[in-house]
């Protein structure tokens, strides 16, 4: 692909140093790349300005927006479309091609994008974690992540992780996917999924009225999951339950070992989440 495409590429990091290469190379289509940081100390910012990205500093300020939404709205982008791709992301080249052919002619104002997930050396295709679609692709000024206004002290960072963009216009679906290397070892698992679950702790204590209000503005699947995941709070044993729903009921038997170990692992998520939504009730927060 000699001509670079009009399109424009946000990537978060912070101390991203390993995983930017490869993602930088995935983006070489792009004639927009740029690397929202956030202090890094790694080597994080010389490794974007090698491979020809732009890079933007984010200081947070503890509140609301976070790095993604602070981006949308603060960078003055080159090109109308946005791909946001994160750091342990990579956009196959198949998955090139057609965004360059979709920004030629679209048919509608953002895309949903379907992610693999690589774990314990392989690729999981169950679990329920096989389709992951996520809106990525879109017009940007038409584009912004939720907002829960408990999240900003949720003790999960400065970047919007599992808050799903809300999108003013029509959306569509596309056919390639990308790669999510999220997972290298059980030991990032563990300590990215102990940030998650302070997010998810805060949206499980949220008020009825905050989940409905924000889910009435997201697709309607995934506003059906977000409604059936809170009203899921009042049920018994649910790291149980949510093991069996992984690894029974989405198959996640089927991706054998790694399937085992990443159900077991969604069980300890669901403990972690519940036990510090509890937590935060008992202390009036």
């Amino acid at each position: 692909m000699s001509q670079k495409s009009p399109i424009s590429i946000l990537i978060p990091v912070k101390n991203e140093r390993e995983n930017l290469r490869a993602c930088l190379e995935s983006c070489q289509f792009a004639d927009e790349v740029v690397v929202v940081d956030s202090g890094s100390s790694d080597g994080t910012q010389e490794v974007a300005t090698k491979y020809g990205a732009s890079v933007v500093q984010f200081q947070w300020n503890g509140r609301l927006p976070k790095k993604k939404n602070w981006a949308l709205a603060n960078v003055a982008w080159r090109n109308e479309w946005v791909f946001i791709l994160d750091a342990d992301e990579r956009i196959t080249p198949e998955l090139a091609v057609e965004l360059t052919k979709v920004v030629a002619a679209p048919a509608c104002d953002g895309y949903y994008v379907n992610r693999r997930f690589w774990f314990l050396d392989g690729w999981l295709m169950h679990c329920g974690y096989y389709p992951s679609w996520n809106l990525r692709f879109f017009r940007h000024r038409l584009g912004r992540y939720e907002e829960f206004p408990d999240a900003a002290d949720s003790q999960s960072g400065d970047n919007e992780v599992h808050e799903h963009v809300i999108l003013k216009g029509e959306t569509g679906h596309l056919r390639h996917e990308m790669e999510h290397y999220a997972f290298p070892t059980i030991s990032v698992w563990v300590e990215k999924h102990n940030r998650y679950s302070n997010w998810e702790a805060r949206l499980l204590a949220a008020a009825d009225t905050q989940v409905a209000d924000n889910a009435a503005q997201l697709d309607p699947v995934l506003a059906r999951k977000r409604r059936l995941k809170h009203a899921a709070a009042r049920l018994p044993f649910r790291p149980t339950l949510r093991f069996l729903y992984h690894f029974v009921f989405r198959a996640g038997f089927l991706d054998g070992y790694r399937g085992f170990v990443f159900c077991r692992l969604m069980a300890f998520y669901e403990l972690l989440s519940v036990a510090k939504a509890s937590e935060l009730k008992r202390s009036g927060k």
